[in-house]
């Protein structure tokens, strides 16, 4: 199967898989505490409804409130299409690279950050403000815990470090256990997740995502969410597969494509229980605790790169 086609093919598949892991997150949260709750496949009747909803438009809304919805979906869409999934050495490998997969995040925060605030409603400017403080803090936490990965891998690129993984002999690194403990808190602060956010909510005291897209409705609503739960599944398919990358396909066809396809969805079920096993046990902190929440995820990075000039640096 021509490699291109297989790119298109993954970059949907990830498309159509992200609202089944929010589903099955809710759906295991709610068995956790003995609630009957939703089905997994839930989000997609919501996003259906929602696609078939009228759009109200606040009357001063300007051309970027109207577009927003669609730049943020199309740049995690392009962040989608470079994470390495069931697969690697597909066409998007050359730009694979965590620094332009942050810079994909940081632009679609960016633009949601200026629509929350077009509005000029209290909520749209609270929420903008505390998602900018929170991404101050998360992305240098990130940016160093990949840095200390690279160090171990000699590179950047989501398909070398994968490629790195597979194919050298198994060893332990501390630095990994460091870099992946920042990496799992990181994940919690940008997905919006228990303790730093509750996307279940929407008391004001409380609110970070929920409070900038609180004007939108109908498909702008809808392509919000689905970016959303886009996010959550890469940055799941960014951990399993830097970490735990057993199952993804070395070469390009449909049989180990079908494969590495398989393998992803037992690890994204696993790390989605995970997940919903965790939030039903953390309670949600106050915001003026997040930053010694990400301070911690710091911390772990730069730990995790002093083990490896101490102990892996010959």
């Amino acid at each position: 199967m021509n490699a291109w086609i297989l790119a298109i093919v993954q970059t949907v598949l990830l498309l159509l898989i992200a609202p089944l892991l929010s589903g099955w997150v809710k759906w295991v949260k709610c068995k956790m505490q003995c609630r009957r709750g939703p089905m997994p496949w839930q989000p997609y009747r919501d996003l259906a409804k929602l696609m078939r909803k009228e759009v109200v438009l606040a009357e001063h809304a300007s051309p970027l409130f109207r577009a927003t919805p669609y730049l943020v979906f199309s740049v995690t869409v392009l962040a989608c299409s470079v994470v390495p999934a069931f697969t690697i050495g597909l066409p998007t490998a050359a730009i694979a690279d965590v620094i332009v997969l942050v810079g994909f995040f940081a632009l679609g925060r960016f633009f949601l950050s200026l629509a929350g605030m077009d509005i000029g409603t209290a909520f749209g400017g609270m929420g903008a403000s505390r998602e900018v403080t929170i991404s101050s803090l998360a992305e240098p936490a990130m940016l160093l815990s990949i840095f200390t990965l690279s160090m171990t891998f000699a590179s950047t690129n989501l398909n070398n470090m994968v490629h790195f993984t597979l194919t050298e002999p198994f060893q332990i690194h501390p630095s990994f256990i460091f870099s992946g403990l920042s990496l799992l808190l990181v994940a919690t602060a940008e997905c919006g997740r228990i303790p730093i956010d509750n996307p279940a909510t929407h008391l004001e005291l409380t609110m970070v995502h929920e409070a900038m897209i609180l004007e939108y409705s109908g498909r702008h609503l809808a392509l919000l969410e689905w970016a959303s739960m886009l996010k959550m599944l890469i940055f799941g398919v960014l951990i399993t597969n830097l970490f735990i990358p057993w199952g993804i396909a070395l070469t390009s066809g449909f049989v180990p494509f079908s494969v590495g396809a398989l393998s992803m969805m037992a690890k994204l079920m696993g790390i989605g229980a995970l997940l919903a096993v965790s939030e039903s046990v953390l309670a949600k902190m106050r915001l003026f605790r997040a930053p010694e929440f990400l301070s911690l995820a710091f911390i772990l990075s730069l730990l995790g790169m002093l083990s490896h000039v101490v102990l892996e640096v010959h």
